[in-house]
């Protein structure tokens, strides 16, 4: 192989590589990142963080942020999370980007829409990230916490329940019994506490996508914001 070929097929390889992660890296909150509903008139936000490896419009956040929106006449802002092709155990050396993340989202917030009141919302890994998020800062301006499809595991500061530990708001913490059961048994794990501020919330069968069970997801969510906001 000639050395310009060398050099090409190097070229070709290091971009190939550079693909397959997909972060966001810039210091600027750009809206067109995220998923945006805006409700006129309303002083409060709910900020929606998906799972591992996936968008602002994926399964869970997606319905979550539109029915939120129309029902409660509330703006929902689904975040572009950072991601990467990576185990999930690994995924904590992007905590602090995806902390970022949160923080220009609420600066967006309240500096362009006068928004007051903040609720924080992840499933799966967005949970992971946004109940760090929480736990991590002491002066946050987060009003309440939901946390869908939580897992325990994974050590500081991929654990939720470490992280839930040191969190002084309302929190939804919501799950099914469905798929391969884990969300139920890490459920289980923090059960413990359950108070008048952390509220569990059972839905028969559904697994970890909610995939048959959205509208029972969706009821459940609204019913505890709306309670709150």
């Amino acid at each position: 192989m000639t050395i310009q070929k060398s050099l090409l097929f190097i070229v070709c390889i290091l971009l190939i590589s550079s693909c397959n992660t997909t972060t966001i890296k810039t210091n600027k909150f750009e809206l067109q990142d995220h998923a945006w509903l805006k409700a006129d008139h309303s002083k409060v936000a709910v900020i929606l963080c998906h799972g591992k490896d996936k968008h602002p419009r994926w399964k869970v956040v997606e319905p979550l942020r539109k029915e939120i929106h129309w029902q409660l006449k509330l703006h929902t802002l689904s975040l572009q999370m950072p991601v990467d092709d990576i185990y999930w155990k690994d995924y904590q050396y992007l905590f602090p980007q995806a902390f970022q993340t949160i923080d220009q989202s609420i600066k967006y917030l309240k500096e362009t829409h006068g928004v007051t009141k903040i609720f924080l919302l992840g499933h799966s890994m967005g949970s992971r990230m946004a109940s760090a998020y929480i736990a991590s800062r002491p002066g946050h301006d987060i009003t309440g916490f939901i946390g869908i499809g939580m897992r325990n595991n994974g050590e500081h500061p991929l654990d939720v329940k470490i992280n839930l530990q040191n969190i002084n708001i309302p929190v939804l913490d919501l799950f099914g019994d469905g798929g391969n059961g884990r969300d139920f048994r890490h459920a289980g794990e923090r059960e413990q506490l359950i108070s008048k501020q952390y509220q569990q919330v059972l839905i028969k069968n559904a697994n970890h996508k909610f995939s048959q069970h959205q509208s029972e997801m969706i009821t459940a969510v609204i019913s505890w914001l709306s309670k709150l906001k």
